[in-house]
């Protein structure tokens, strides 16, 4: 057991890492598992952004990450799911966004002359 008041909360801050991590990982394999049972777009998007959260929360290595979404999006396509409808949920709240509107750039003013 730590003595050190910084190493106490080094435990408990794994302990709460650790939970975390496992829920995550364990939302990951339900995902692919379910994907694998009954293969449909809303399974193969929940598959992959799962394995989006897994990677960003450093879980699992991007190559790893990537080799798992080739494999479920082929999963997919012998099920015949179309990937596309997949792809166009998760892309619409992206487009929703507004573009702001650009600012025009400030006139510029001529160098002085000099004498």
């Amino acid at each position: 057991m730590p003595i050190i008041k910084s190493a106490k909360k080094r435990v408990k801050v794994a302990k709460k890492a650790t939970i975390r991590n496992s829920k995550t990982k364990r939302s990951l394999k339900s995902a692919l598992k379910a994907l694998v049972s009954k293969p449909t777009a809303s399974s193969h998007s929940a598959a992959q952004s799962n394995i989006d959260k897994a990677v960003k929360k450093g879980l699992v290595h991007k190559n790893k990450a990537a080799r798992l979404k080739k494999q479920a999006a082929a999963k997919a396509k012998a099920a015949g799911v179309k990937a596309s409808a997949a792809k166009k949920a998760a892309a619409k709240p992206a487009a929703a966004k507004k573009a702001a509107p650009a600012k025009k750039p400030a006139a510029k003013k001529a160098p002085a002359k000099k004498k």
